[in-house]
């Protein structure tokens, strides 16, 4: 009959991916003739745990190059926006969401302006991006040991005696 030990250890208990498209709108003081491009950069974000969900709260700063007055001039539009995602992330069995759990987020898909609309002063444009989320968290396992260990095996050295003797009698004669 085998014995049986409990190891505790870090596991990934719970995965999964969204994918999110937010329409936003930015007012400037000149009427746009066109939109000349739309970037995203700074994003930030951090996970945390919300019931039997996951949240991650982010950031990040949009800059919409645009002209105006006919297309001969060139102005650039900033604005900060903040989000809040929840995710419903099925858990592996016998897990939990509890205190010792840790939450790692990943962009999958950096944000990206993916659509862009003028009306009047106004820049209408959509934001797509891809967030993944890991739920690390304590696994227990039982593993099978055996009870008894096999013998240790004698090894035998295939130098003799006699060639000792004779390395130690060549290592005095050449060093004294």
């Amino acid at each position: 009959m085998a014995a049986y030990k409990e190891i505790v250890a870090k596991s990934i208990i719970g995965k999964g991916k969204k994918s999110f498209k937010n329409n936003y709108e930015i007012e400037v003081e000149e009427t746009p003739s066109t939109v000349l491009g739309c970037w995203v950069i700074n994003h930030k974000f951090k996970g945390y745990k919300t019931g039997d969900q996951v949240g991650v709260n982010g950031s990040f700063d949009v800059n919409i190059w645009y002209s105006y007055d006919n297309d001969s001039k060139t102005m650039v539009a900033n604005k900060k926006i903040e989000y809040t995602d929840t995710f419903n992330v099925r858990l592996r069995s016998n897990a939990d969401l509890s205190e010792d759990t840790d939450i790692i987020v990943r962009t999958l898909y950096q944000p990206n302006c993916s659509d862009v609309k003028i009306d009047g002063n106004k820049i209408h444009f959509m934001i797509e991006k891809e967030l993944g989320v890991e739920i690390v968290g304590e696994m227990k396992m039982k593993i099978a040991i055996e009870e008894e260990e096999d013998p240790w095996d004698i090894i035998e050295d295939d130098v003799k005696e006699e060639d000792l003797e004779k390395i130690d009698e060549e290592v005095n004669e050449e060093y004294l």
